[in-house]
């Protein structure tokens, strides 16, 4: 059959169905045409909008419908608000942070002002609540340097430039000189072009990641993206998602190898398309300490024509020497083509004081989609390149301080004890019976976990032996985050000598279910209605500021 028959038979049939679609329009009158037409339009217009054109994906909104319709029935709702009291209850202020005898909260400023030796005698008994001593090595993260040497060069710093602020150059050039010397060592560090790669100080990684957000969606609108959205593996870290709620970018995740927990690459590549503006992969994710195949993910987005954002936040400060330090790894820094941006904690591994990042971007051409610029304020042209208007230039005179007073070859040694003694810590826990370890940690996190026991019995038992660890979730597991600290001499050994002895105790009744903080976490879990998990979160964050159990402070007067 040639091709003008095909034609002809093609014509044929399009006649007998344009026929027939007449026929069967004449029992109408054009404007009920017209009427249906339209209705259509719209009603396959937003069916199409509700099942694809959605910051959630149909099945999660399908989901959390179903969850609130059942909620509003009294017999359920009933049920729910009894079940949560005493759980809001373990979260509570009264349960998480008790004050000693005698103790009270200042509900109302004093009238008349203390004076220096008052206020010290007050905070020191203030002091005496912080009953965890991460000078041990008993805390996971959270204090990365704590030398006496470095605290003394930060606080000289902070009474040096409390009163400065980085809004104002023109009255503190000191600080403008600091602040870009600061963005400049650390953007060559992660061999960033010195003619074309730049940054910016932030108030933490948080603050670094949400700029990065706020960047691409809009380089995606100047590119005429209209709903940008963002691919991420489901081990980023949680300020991508804020990010999206934030700026209204749509959130992808895709899986991580169940094994190794590096990010599934095929998975990251079939969720790429026309709108997605950012990939992100993390050095290492936060977890379980494995890094991310920057390289791999780099080459998807130079193919596709997409940013890559290498989130460095939590190891910024070692990659760069973990060669020198004798643990070389795989490039994940500019010098891999495709990557555009890096966010790098100088808080953590940089050992500064906290409240000090750094977000960084291969060329301009993405940094002036950060800045935020009102021409036509009557209060002058108002020009700011991050979320925060005045700062506090304290923070980034310690920042300076602490990175020229720790040198290169300080950070190298750092690196070189807080890796072996990671690798130390990892190696015996992997010998241990009736644990494992997620991956294989090629940093300073080492997540384990357990096939035989509720892990989480074990986060308590080590709770009460004085560590304070870090609870982890799909899959229950806990983490070490090992810091300057950790690597104290003894430290690791004991440890090692506490989680063995905590499992020998758990494996007398390895199917007992864990109490306290550890029951909580494990019940999380296993709620299918997330929105009940996240009504404790917001339980958790209301006892950060809750005064009124103790409303029996100074009453201004005093």
């Amino acid at each position: 059959m040639n091709v003008s028959s095909l034609l002809e038979e093609a014509k044929v049939v399009f006649g007998k169905t344009t026929d027939f679609v007449d026929v069967q329009l004449t029992a109408f009158k054009p404007w009920e045409i017209v009427s249906i037409t339209v209705v259509t339009l719209v009603l396959t217009h937003l069916v199409y909008n509700f099942v694809f054109d959605h910051e959630k994906s149909l099945s999660q909104r399908l989901k959390l419908g179903f969850f609130y319709y059942v909620k509003r029935f009294p017999i359920i709702r009933s049920i729910v608000e009894d079940k949560m009291k005493p759980v809001l209850h373990e979260v509570s202020a009264t349960k998480l942070f008790p004050l000693k005898p005698g103790m009270t909260y200042k509900n109302v400023m004093p009238y008349v002002g203390k004076s220096h030796t008052s206020i010290l005698r007050e905070v020191d008994e203030y002091l005496s609540l912080d009953t965890v001593d991460w000078s041990k090595g008993n805390v996971s993260g959270t204090v990365y340097g704590g030398d006496p040497d470095l605290t003394l060069v930060a606080s000289t710093m902070y009474h040096k430039f409390a009163w400065s602020n980085p809004l104002h150059p023109d009255v503190f050039p000191s600080l403008r000189k600091m602040e870009a010397e600061v963005v400049r060592m650390t953007c060559s560090l992660f061999n960033g072009d010195p003619n074309a790669s730049c940054g910016f100080v932030t108030t933490g990684g948080t603050e670094s990641i949400l700029l990065a957000c706020k960047t691409y969606r809009d380089w995606a609108y100047s590119k005429g993206i209209k709903k940008p959205e963002m691919v991420i593996p489901i081990s980023a870290h949680a300020a991508f998602e804020k990010g999206a709620a934030y700026f209204k970018i749509k959130l992808k995740h895709v899986p991580v190898d169940p094994t190794t927990r590096k990010v599934d690459l095929h998975a990251m590549k079939q969720a790429i398309n026309k709108n997605t503006c950012m990939l992100v992969g993390s050095t290492p994710q936060f977890p379980h300490g494995v890094l991310d195949p920057i390289a791999d993910i780099a080459a998807l987005g130079k193919r596709y024509g997409v940013p890559v954002h290498v989130d460095a936040c939590l190891g910024g400060f070692l990659l760069p020497f973990m060669g020198e330090a004798g643990f070389p790894i795989q490039p994940c820094d500019f010098s891999v083509p495709g990557v555009t941006s890096i966010s790098a904690d100088t808080h953590k591994y940089g050992c500064a004081p906290k409240g000090s990042s750094v977000i960084m971007y291969k060329s301009t051409e993405f940094a002036h989609h950060q800045y935020f610029v009102s021409p036509d304020w009557q209060g002058g042209i108002y020009a700011t390149p991050m979320f925060a208007g005045s700062r506090s230039g304290a923070i980034v005179a310690a920042c300076w301080g602490t990175m020229v007073h720790i040198g290169r070859e300080g950070y190298i040694s750092n690196t070189r004890k807080i890796i072996s003694t990671a690798r130390t810590i990892e190696n015996g826990l992997a010998q241990m019976n009736n644990l494992f370890v997620f991956g294989k940690p090629e940093m300073s996190v080492i997540a384990f976990g357990s096939m035989d026991f509720d892990i989480f019995r074990l986060s308590g038992e080590l709770t009460n032996k004085g560590w304070n660890l870090n609870t982890l979730q799909f899959p229950p597991s806990i983490h070490l985050c090992c810091t300057m600290p950790h690597t104290k001499p003894g430290v690791a050994d004991r440890f090692l000598s506490d989680v063995n002895d905590a499992v020998n105790t758990i494996m007398q009744s390895p199917k007992s279910k864990p109490a306290g903080a550890g029951a909580i976490y494990g019940m999380a879990q296993s709620i299918p209605d997330r929105t009940i998990v996240s009504s404790i979160a917001h339980g958790f964050l209301d006892a950060l500021y809750d005064t009124t159990p103790f409303a029996r402070g100074e009453n201004g007067k005093a």
